[in-house]
């Protein structure tokens, strides 16, 4: 989840991996997966630095599981 400040200057947690595009048209757009559109405060480049840092802090955190670790072979 990233948080953005609506135009109405109240803050609101979005889905990062559901939003489809971003637009600055003047404000800024954000169009759902699911159809929502959301009007925030936050710029284009803004919104585009809080998903990269909520990626960054998410998929860092994950390991690759190795389905022979621990596996000992028999003889």
């Amino acid at each position: 989840m990233v948080i953005l400040r609506k135009i109405n200057g109240v803050e609101i947690a979005v889905n990062a991996e559901l939003i489809e595009s971003v637009e600055a048209s003047p404000d800024t757009v954000l169009n759902m997966v699911t159809g929502n559109r959301f009007i925030v405060k936050d710029s284009v480049q803004d919104v585009i630095d809080k998903v990269i840092e909520y990626r960054k802090q998410v998929y860092s955190s994950k390991s690759v599981v190795n389905p022979l670790e621990g596996y000992e072979k028999k003889p």
